[in-house]
């Protein structure tokens, strides 16, 4: 088995996987890097550009998973798409409206790379996308291989209980099995249930290691932490404030929405109109549509019918009055430039009423991060265009993360059983630790943190 990182950096990154089993090669996952621009933030594809790609397999359809899918396929055009059944339903509306950012982005930003892909060439390549169930085992080698007397490998989707359509993929051959976990989270969260990876067994285990550098505080749970928020959204309506909470349109927009509606059925909250975005107003819909299919809590629940949600404009948040008690729910989740969230940011900021709340990961080096950083009086750099802000707003962290604990990966290694692990899709110092805790509890499996483009060869057991 070869396997190569094609994550253009040591972090969390471009999610892509180049991998060699029995003469077959797969891609899992086509993703751009989030805080790079233009060709920047492409996997290494250059690394593998003398391999036939036989087929390429997505794991979800976030877009540091799938942001440069259709790169790929200019690439290795022999290659055909597979990827779980949900995610099917989602990922043209994904690419269609990166094609739209990345042409605001030329015209506001100069960076004349951009569209890295057209509407066209996506209307073009959407036939070759397949969609499959969680649980079904399909082959995946080119078939002229497997003609001429190869057995082909198969690959499985496993529920990863991350968003709608996310999928761990089990790659098996005649004598070596693999696992990718792509992100995971083991939990509950207030849609989905969490992830179905109980008889998950194989020889090579590539793992992602979001929360490595973050531990669980004793006596936690998710539980309180939602009244930790039902009693902050409270306390700033009482003070005719309003809350803003960035989320990414898939996954965090629709758990969030699900936790107002519970709260406004419950009585905790006033019903009273929620702003979104337009691209998490089409997923939500889908949600809707589509949770018979989806293995998930509250399957009745219909959040365009529970909620009065109202899509802001273009240009809009630059213009609204911040008073009454308006929440907002708007992408983007680290408050990239030009998005709805930096707008809402840069006038909530400097004003004591107003209240900023994070519900998952914001990386440290984006406006989001810096934001969540900074202290109560504090001065600091946000952004380019935004330059330095002074923090008067209520900022606060709320973990209601999508992503597995450390503790619950450290365990799920164990429960694999594999001699070898595969770190990516984590910070350096993320990595470190669960290569110190997986060596200390596992000494005979061995552990590997390839480098950007590096060819890791892997023996059977």
């Amino acid at each position: 088995m070869r396997i190569v990182n094609l994550n253009p950096g040591s972090d969390v990154g471009a999610s892509s996987w180049f991998v060699e089993i029995d003469g077959h090669r797969l891609l899992m996952d086509a993703g751009t890097h989030p805080k790079r621009e233009g060709r920047e933030s492409l996997p290494l594809y250059s690394a593998i550009k003398k391999e036939e790609i036989d087929a390429i397999a997505i794991s979800h359809c976030h877009h540091d998973h799938v942001g440069s899918l259709p790169v790929a396929m200019r690439h290795f055009p022999k290659a055909h798409v597979l990827m779980p059944e949900l995610s099917y339903f989602i990922i043209e509306r994904v690419l269609h409206n990166s094609v739209n950012v990345m042409t605001r982005q030329r015209a506001e930003l100069g960076i004349k790379e951009y569209p890295l892909f057209t509407h066209d060439e996506l209307d073009e390549i959407a036939p070759q996308f397949q969609g499959f169930q969680y649980n079904r085992e399909v082959e995946w080698a080119a078939h002229h291989k497997t003609r001429s007397g190869f057995v082909s490998p198969t690959l499985e989707f496993y529920d990863a209980g991350h968003a709608l359509g996310s999928a761990g993929i089990m790659v098996r051959s005649q004598k070596q099995t693999l696992f990718y976990t792509g992100d995971v989270s083991f939990r509950d969260q207030t849609i989905l249930k969490g992830a179905r990876f109980e008889d998950v067994k194989a020889d090579v285990l590539i793992m992602e290691t979001t929360r490595g550098n973050r531990g669980v505080p004793a006596n936690f749970t998710r539980e309180a932490e939602i009244e930790r928020l039902a009693q902050a959204l409270d306390r700033v309506q009482k003070r005719k404030g309003c809350v803003m909470i960035p989320v990414f349109a898939l996954g965090r927009t629709q758990e969030i929405l699900a936790l107002l509606a519970l709260l406004i059925r419950a009585g905790r909250l006033k019903h009273q109109p929620i702003y979104i975005g337009g691209l998490g107003r089409v997923f939500t819909e889908i949600y809707d549509l589509e949770a018979h299919r989806a293995h998930r809590q509250h399957s009745n629940l219909r959040l365009t019918e529970a909620l009065n949600l109202q899509v802001l404009e273009h240009g809009q948040a630059d213009k609204m009055k911040l008073s009454g008690g308006r929440i907002f729910v708007v992408t983007a989740g680290m408050m990239s430039e030009n998005t709805a969230a930096h707008s809402l940011a840069m006038r909530m900021v400097g004003d004591e009423r107003q209240a900023i709340f994070f519900v998952g990961y914001a990386d440290p080096e984006t406006p989001g991060g810096r934001l969540k950083a900074a202290k109560p009086g504090e001065t600091f750099m946000f952004s380019g265009s935004a330059g330095e802000l002074t923090r008067r707003c209520e900022v606060e962290d709320f973990d209601l993360t999508a992503h597995a604990n450390r503790e619950e990966l450290l365990d799920f290694v164990g429960q694999v059983g594999p001699h070898t692990v595969l770190l990516g899709h984590g910070e350096d110092s993320a990595r470190a630790w669960f290569a110190s805790q997986i060596q200390a509890r596992h000494p005979k499996i061995k552990v590997i943190q390839p480098s950007p483009g590096q060819y890791v060869e892997i023996g059977a057991r």
